[in-house]
């Protein structure tokens, strides 16, 4: 079994080292901008503009809450979520039969929450600072850790969708 686990577990520390040290260096480098401050580039660093009207850019913002700061006055109840979530991922990783294909997008969704929960314990609140905006609607502003979590969620929606269409073609 750990033969088998060894390649998801280097690209998890991989990952979660990127996303520790992109957010170190954001946190020391970077000035904190309030989160309800919407104008570009708001002191960040531009890494692209009008690529087919979409604007990107590097920013600091501490997140105490969820997805978009959503349940902020809800800290320590999301810390404990996100611990128990990742707790069942990783009992559900190693101990339970699954189809080998959830393998990837459930370590990608695990690393995501480990990473934000890495950032409460070290900083008090997940620093966010992927910032995009489409076509001038200014989308929230998300972390590597987050993106593995929609993408792994996406991924696994995807899977599930699949496997419902080729039993209703058989």
């Amino acid at each position: 079994m750990m033969k088998r686990a060894l390649p998801y577990i280097l690209l998890f520390a991989l990952l979660l080292g990127a996303d520790m040290i992109s957010k170190w260096w954001v946190q020391d480098f970077l000035v904190q901008m309030p989160y309800a401050s919407r104008a570009f580039p708001y002191g960040g660093i531009a890494l692209f503009k009008d690529f087919f009207g979409i604007e990107g850019s590097l920013v600091y913002v501490s997140n105490r809450g969820a997805a978009w700061g959503s349940f902020a006055n809800s800290y320590l109840t999301l810390l404990v979520l996100r611990i128990a979530v990742s707790t069942a991922l990783v009992v559900y990783l190693f101990f339970c039969k699954r189809a080998a294909k959830t393998t990837l997008p459930l370590v990608l969704i695990l690393f995501g929450a480990v990473g934000n929960i890495v950032d409460c314990f070290i900083y008090g609140h997940v620093i966010d600072m992927i910032h995009l905006k489409f076509w001038g609607y200014s989308y929230p502003v998300f972390n590597l850790a987050d993106s593995a979590i929609c993408i792994g969620a996406v991924w696994l929606a995807f899977q599930s969708w699949r496997s419902r269409e080729r039993i209703e073609v058989a």
